[in-house]
């Protein structure tokens, strides 16, 4: 017993259970903690697993704990309660829940892409899966006001039903394939304009950098350019295998005499192969970059700090964003 306490003192839980430099590494804590099992672990059991968790923290783990016993419970941590605040999230905005979300949404919104009532709403649901999601999980270091939020929900639905019922017209004359790739061409335009929106505060006020023994060393706009820019390509490329290949396939299975017998099961079909397209693209990109990657600014002094910024102060901050010179971001 004695030994399996010395063995647990210098036990770290909230490191990586894998190496999260390699892009295998990335993949496998992905799909740890959006395991969709976890949705249905009971609000007892998720309880115990906080708890395990706050104790660990703290070097006061109970004596016969295993080790895959608190990998289980930060597995069950992640899954379901906030990383900033530790509150349980809704079970929708779950990481937990995001493959079978995802699965519903994708699979509707491939197979209900012929008529505008199904295009318009289908993309409605999806936008607003997203805005709850990005809701639940928001950085609690960064507050989005309620304001901010609808505006970017209510300018992500309009950018991704305007895309998919404006390709939808172009589409008509184009062969049926063109057609069914149409919600992809939607999806990623509407997350080009939500993320960033969602996530305005952090382009603006710059985002917490720490050392390795994680102090605090400064705020960096630019580290939030490129963390907000990595999550779009990452959202864009984890819908394309789904949303690409799959209207392929639907469009050589609906040839076949028997598909064409039982096209009330052609919807959950495309679930269900939703859910085997699921992209590992996800582990592209590292969760946390070196400091020395990006020009460490200083905290910034800005307009937007009392609400009054103007679009060209926005617009005339993003060029500085995306300006590559070495002595861009040290203030202004």
């Amino acid at each position: 017993m004695g030994r399996m306490e010395a063995d647990l003192s210098d036990f770290n839980i909230d490191a990586p259970r894998w190496d999260q430099c390699t892009f295998l590494g990335r993949v496998k804590h992905f799909f740890n903690i959006t395991d969709p099992r976890t949705v249905l672990v009971p609000e007892r059991e998720l309880d115990w697993a906080k708890v395990m968790v706050e104790q660990s923290r703290m070097g006061t783990v109970p004596p016969g704990t295993q080790v895959e016993q608190l990998f289980y419970a930060k597995k069950l941590y992640d899954s379901a309660f906030h990383p900033d605040t530790g509150d349980k999230m809704n079970v929708v905005g779950r990481m937990s829940f995001q493959v079978p979300g995802g699965m519903i949404i994708t699979g509707f919104m491939l197979q209900f892409y012929r008529t505008m009532p199904a295009v318009i709403f289908w993309q409605w649901v999806n936008q607003s899966f997203n805005a709850l999601v990005n809701y639940t999980n928001r950085n609690a270091a960064s507050p989005t006001s309620v304001r901010q939020m609808a505006v970017s929900y209510i300018t992500a639905t309009t950018t991704a039903v305007a895309t998919a019922v404006g390709m939808n017209m172009l589409t008509k004359r184009a062969p049926p394939l063109v057609g069914r790739w149409v919600p992809f061409a939607a999806v990623a335009a509407a997350n080009c304009v939500n993320i960033p929106m969602m996530r305005q505060q952090e382009l603006i006020q710059g985002i917490c950098v720490k050392d390795r023994n994680h102090n605090e060393i400064g705020h960096s706009r630019r580290a939030a350019a490129i963390g907000i820019t990595q999550v779009v390509i990452s959202r864009i490329t984890m819908a394309a295998p789904g949303m690409i290949l799959l209207p392929v396939l639907m469009e050589r299975l609906e040839k076949l005499r028997f598909v064409q017998r039982v096209r009330v099961l052609h919807a959950p079909l495309q679930v269900l192969l939703s859910g085997c397209f699921s992209s590992k693209t996800c582990g592209i990109f590292p969760s946390r970059i070196e400091p020395g990657f990006c020009s460490l600014p200083v905290k910034h002094r800005l307009p937007w700090k009392d609400g009054r910024g103007t679009v060209r102060d926005f617009l005339s901050l993003l060029v500085e964003l995306l300006d590559p010179s070495p002595m861009a971001g040290f203030g202004l």
